[in-house]
């Protein structure tokens, strides 16, 4: 994964929470649930490059 998405995911993950925090904070429950969306879609992300990565990793194992 490369660095720059990992930046990128963990900015999403942050806002997510953030939003959450917020949403709980003020009662405001649509609030909270995209706060809880966008963590969700930044862990997706982050498990997708995983396994990119892990993909990337066997093709070269098997290419020496």
């Amino acid at each position: 994964m490369g660095l720059t998405d990992k930046a990128k995911n963990a900015g999403e993950d942050l806002k997510g929470k953030a939003k959450e925090a917020a949403g709980k904070s003020t009662d405001n429950e649509r609030l909270e649930a995209e706060g809880q969306r966008d963590q969700a879609q930044a862990d997706l992300k982050q498990r997708g490059e995983q396994l990119k990565d892990a993909g990337d990793d066997v093709k070269d194992a098997f290419n020496r």
